[in-house]
């Protein structure tokens, strides 16, 4: 019987068009790629190439075998993929999330709801979170928004607001509330890591100079700098406002932000329990 490793040599011959490149892209020799699609026609019993002089191609048997090969390598894969899924999600849930603040609620929920289950989270875009929801990379993400889809369980789990922090001395210190337009334009400190915000705020402010810092040195940066910088509501509960600053709340309604925690109908039925009774 033929093996799936040569089906993915007949798939690279399809694509390169000649086996000294498919030979090369597989990091086989020629020779050796020659052998393998001739074990390949004795197996299915049948010619798959006409041969001329240093030149082999497809005959219409190896045409149609290139199809089935492309359906079966397909599903291999598709089936690796949701086996090595359903094995992570047997001993792991893995978090994505837009932003890090609703992880520092959201992760000792989840260590308290399943302690023998091992957490795992990362930030990454919104376009990413959700597209490895659907293959089931992530069994849960937190969007800014819910997925209005059947078959899957959306619930707000809290929200968030953006602020300036500005020093003393500038010259919009004052001010009760800013928007992101009034601070286009300048230069600005950010701290690594903030997921969709980064994203939003260089929309907003496309003439912002801003300068990403190491999250070690960011805290002793903007305690000795006069560039301005953000911090939301949430980070201000958690580890108070910065030294030095004044912390001015902006009022575009972009910045303020509802939390949605997603996930496939009954894949986390502890959770669901959570949230639901959360709402009451």
């Amino acid at each position: 019987m033929f093996e799936l490793s040569q089906l993915e040599q007949l798939l690279a011959f399809a694509r390169y068009g000649t086996l000294s490149a498919a030979a090369e892209h597989l990091h086989l020799s020629q020779p050796a790629l020659s052998r393998s699609m001739r074990r390949l026609e004795e197996d299915l019993s049948v010619p798959l190439f006409t041969h001329a002089k240093n030149k082999i191609a497809f005959n219409e048997n190896g045409e149609l075998a290139v199809k089935y090969a492309e359906q079966i390598v397909r599903e291999a894969c598709e089936m690796k993929t949701n086996l090595l899924a359903a094995e992570r999600a047997r001993h792991t849930i893995f978090v994505g999330s837009c932003a890090p603040a609703p992880l520092w609620t959201l992760l000792p929920h989840l260590s308290a709801l399943y302690p023998d289950m091992t957490i795992t989270s990362e930030i990454r875009g919104l376009d990413t979170l959700k597209e490895k929801l659907l293959d089931k990379t992530y069994q849960l993400i937190v969007l800014p928004y819910p997925i209005e889809e059947a078959g899957f369980s959306c619930q707000e789990i809290g929200e968030e607001h953006l602020c300036f922090t500005l020093p003393p001395a500038h010259p919009l210190a004052h001010k009760t509330s800013l928007h992101l337009a009034d601070l286009n334009g300048e230069t600005m400190l950010l701290r690594p890591n903030l997921g969709f915000w980064f994203d939003l705020v260089k929309k907003a402010m496309p003439d912002t100079n801003f300068l990403i810092q190491d999250e070690n040195a960011f805290d002793e940066l903007v305690r000795f700098s006069v560039l301005p910088t953000f911090v939301t509501d949430l980070s201000l509960q958690r580890i108070g406002a910065p030294e030095g600053r004044v912390v001015i709340p902006i009022e575009d309604e972009a910045v303020n932000i509802h939390y949605y925690c997603c996930y496939e109908k009954n894949t986390l039925p502890k959770l669901t329990k959570l949230l639901h009774d959360g709402n009451k």
